[in-house]
């Protein structure tokens, strides 16, 4: 199927707003219509999709911009492009280990308060 701007913001759940400000970071480049007039496909909901998902991952704009200029560049870039990814993954793990060390803290915390409770109901 073929979307005008309107569809595919509805589609994808990107204002309108930014689906022109990736055009002109050049992370999608969409078609045109005879009237000039965007146009998307089932192609750009999956890369739109697959965009948002590596926003939820904390990859910044720049490397998202990145990412999607090797894409369109073709399979020639697929070593660069993962890369990226594996550097992406990486800054995650990292942060995983740095959240669990602050889950661990507050539960050493939370655990001292509970046995706190516990006396002083005791006492009580």
């Amino acid at each position: 199927m073929i979307y005008s701007i309107g569809k595919f913001s509805e589609l994808t759940g990107f204002s309108i707003d930014t689906l022109r400000y990736y055009e002109k970071q050049e992370i999608i480049i969409p078609k045109r219509d005879h009237n000039n007039r965007r146009i998307y496909d089932e192609k750009d909901v999956e890369w739109l999709a697959f965009i948002r998902k590596l926003k939820l991952t904390g990859m910044k704009l720049k490397d998202i911009q990145t990412y999607s200029k090797l894409r369109y560049e073709g399979d020639k870039t697929v070593q660069p492009r993962l890369n990226l990814l594996l550097a992406q993954s990486e800054l995650l793990y990292q942060q995983k280990v740095e959240i669990e060390q602050h889950i661990s803290f507050l539960n050493q915390k939370i655990t001292v308060y509970q046995k706190m409770l516990t006396e002083q109901n005791k006492t009580e």
